[in-house]
């Protein structure tokens, strides 16, 4: 989405996310409404608190970004995601959800969900998780990072089978299975972001994965890296 122009030769603002709120406890929704509300680079285009709304909203307004509750009236959330996208394919969708099970977010994640937080995560962590789910992203808290990963067990350093990952696209694998964000993988091995999206498109291709959570959920279990280790505490 290209950039706004207001023609007063100020920097450019940000494109505008537009962000459907699927949730049946009202209260919730018009929180989320109203912190979303207060940033100029989203527009919350709508609210549903069933995923028959959820998928009518979404076909006829289109929102780039759905924050969905795992827990609806008509469905879970790993349904009404397969429903959403459906539809529209293009949708980015993070779940919310109340309580977080490793089977939870590894069904979420398998039905192409961007992302999974928490509903007691800070106000900022939301906002950033919706800019980037937008961004191309898969926003996880780090306990369901720690979570997912750790559901896995007997995973060896045994290497990569010829699954024709190149030496790059294994070194991003691993830090990728540590929970780091494309912005910091960037960091760390020295590279552009740019060419780190690019990268995990790679490993998600080759593994099968439709985000990198599920990339670093299918390389746990076929032994194509080990169980991640705390980094250290800079």
């Amino acid at each position: 989405m290209d950039h706004e122009f207001d023609g007063s030769g100020a920097e450019p603002t940000r494109p505008t996310i537009r962000v459907l709120v699927v949730d049946d406890h009202q209260m919730f929704t018009e929180s989320l409404v109203r912190l979303l509300g207060d940033e100029t680079d989203v527009i919350v285009c709508g609210t549903a608190q069933t995923s028959g709304e959820a998928v009518e909203t979404v076909r006829s307004d289109r929102p780039d970004v759905v924050l969905l509750d795992y827990q609806l009236p008509d469905a879970d959330g790993a349904t009404a995601a397969r429903d959403i996208l459906a539809v529209a394919p293009a949708t980015r969708i993070v779940v919310l959800t109340g309580f977080a099970d490793a089977a939870s977010i590894h069904a979420a994640l398998e039905a192409g969900c961007a992302g999974f937080l928490t509903k007691d995560r800070a106000a900022s962590e939301l906002i950033g998780a919706v800019r980037a789910a937008h961004a191309g992203e898969s926003p996880i808290s780090s306990d369901s990072t720690s979570m997912l990963l750790s559901q896995f067990s007997g995973a060896s350093d045994a290497g990569f089978p010829s699954v024709g990952l190149t030496d790059r696209e294994k070194e991003v694998l691993v830090l990728i299975g540590q929970g780091l964000s494309n912005q910091a993988i960037a960091d760390e091995i020295f590279i552009s972001v740019n060419t780190v999206r690019n990268h995990v498109q790679n490993v998600n291709r080759k593994l099968g994965a439709s985000s990198k959570l599920e990339a670093a959920s299918i390389a746990r279990q076929r032994g194509l890296i080990a169980r991640p280790q705390p980094r250290a505490s800079s």
